[in-house]
């Protein structure tokens, strides 16, 4: 590639030539600062201080869960394993928590629950960070292992809260957000838009903030919690990142948060909140074979 500049003494005529850069991705840490001041998050309540909640699944497994003034400890009955952690607590709506903690037994592993005690049912989302190693598989080999485009894992169960004597329906996949556009207000420097393309798939780009320019496609997970309430989990393919949000488009408002390394050695994580104002800029319905969809 020619220089713009020439040698020296060479007078170049016409218009200066100007390259652009292109949009450099950021490791979670530098999100994790740019997201920081005057985030619209939700403060941590200690509405479930001094509670003992019995979480169990379809598959009779049970974890107990004590909460105290932000930590909790939890014991899971078929192993009789437990431990105690630092944690976050939210609510988004009234009778319903966001719990969100790092698991320190397991490596690179952070476990969110949606518990609405109302209803007596939850959901958890637990997941797991690549290692460096996985990582650094590139897209074409993962293709052609046949291996998942991201190296984040997810895993989400679903279940009743013991001692509830009629518990609601539990939480399920939904299709009711695909065909939204929709921008997040994360704070006065922050700004994004997701599109949820289909099932698997959403498309996001960061209007205004520390990653102004970028966008991708990544792997999503939708469920609905109530009526125009749902849980939205993404895992990101370039840098690891694992999102897990709820989304209230009722009062236009998410609560969540985001999980990675800090940065690009692998050695420290990164667990922080994330909050925003939610606006529904359009719906789209594709015409497919004489019938919408969405």
């Amino acid at each position: 590639m020619s220089s713009v500049h020439g040698p020296p003494g060479l007078k170049l005529r016409g218009r200066r030539q100007v390259e652009r850069q292109d949009p450099v991705f950021i490791q979670v840490g530098a999100l994790a600062d740019g997201f920081a001041p005057e985030a619209n998050i939700l403060a941590s309540v200690d509405a479930l201080a001094g509670r003992t909640l019995a979480l169990g699944d379809a598959a009779g497994a049970w974890r107990v869960y004590t909460f105290e003034p932000g930590a909790l400890q939890w014991r899971d009955a078929a192993t009789d394993t437990g431990g105690r952690e630092p944690c976050r607590v939210t609510r988004l709506r009234d009778g319903l928590y966001f719990v969100d903690y790092i698991d320190s037994a397991a490596r690179a592993t952070s476990a969110s629950l949606v518990i609405d005690l109302d209803n007596g049912v939850w959901t958890s989302v637990v997941g797991v960070l690549p290692t460096e190693a996985d990582t650094r598989i590139d897209a074409f080999t993962r293709v052609a292992r046949g291996l998942p485009l991201t190296g984040v894992e997810a895993e989400f169960r679903h279940g009743t809260l013991g001692g509830h004597t009629q518990p609601g329906r539990l939480h399920g996949p939904t299709r009711e957000l695909i065909g939204k556009r929709t921008m997040y207000r994360y704070s006065p420097t922050e700004c994004y838009e997701h599109i949820y393309l289909n099932e698997n798939f959403y498309a996001w780009q960061c209007l205004q903030g520390v990653e102004g320019g970028l966008a991708d496609v990544d792997r999503c997970h939708y469920f609905r919690i109530a009526d125009e309430l749902y849980l939205f989990v993404w895992r990101e393919k370039v840098v690891p990142t694992l999102g897990v949000v709820l989304i209230d488009l009722a009062q236009r408002k998410t609560d969540g948060k985001i999980f990675g390394y800090q940065g690009g050695d692998f050695g420290t994580l990164s667990n922080f909140p994330i909050g925003a104002h939610a606006q529904v800029l359009n719906d789209t319905v594709h015409p497919l074979g004489g019938e919408a969809q969405r």
